[in-house]
Order: structure tokens, then sequence, then C-alpha cells
């Protein structure tokens, strides 16, 4: 699985940082950066969780 960011719907909640500060990262600007396009395997579950709370749809998983 793939993830990304849409950094331009981004509102810098900073949820996703919340739950897994090891994949996302509110940058100075309060925009989420991601540090892998590729999800490990056994975070899968809680990226789908990162991805499925933030508010502004700003995150999706893709095959």
């Amino acid at each position: 699985m793939r993830i990304a960011a849409d950094r331009t719907r981004c509102e810098g909640h900073g949820m996703c940082e919340a739950l897994l500060p090891d994949i996302f990262r509110v940058d100075d600007d309060g925009i989420v950066e991601v540090s892998t396009d590729q999800v490990p395997e056994a975070e899968l579950d809680d990226v789908r969780l990162a991805v499925d709370s933030c508010p502004v749809e700003a995150l999706r998983l893709s095959d």
C-alpha cells in the first residue's frame, strides 16, 4: 500500500502526527509531510486509522 498526502487540503490539525509521528509530521508551515510513501505492513492498521481520522481528508491510501 502507498500513502499520499494532499498538502493543499491539509489544515495542520496534526491528528496523523499524533497517531504515527514516525510517518507523519506537521512542518513549520502547518502542513503534513509523509516520511515514506510505502506503508510498512506492520503499521497498515494504524495508517488506516490516521487516514480515517483526518478531518479534511488530506490523506489517502492506494494499492
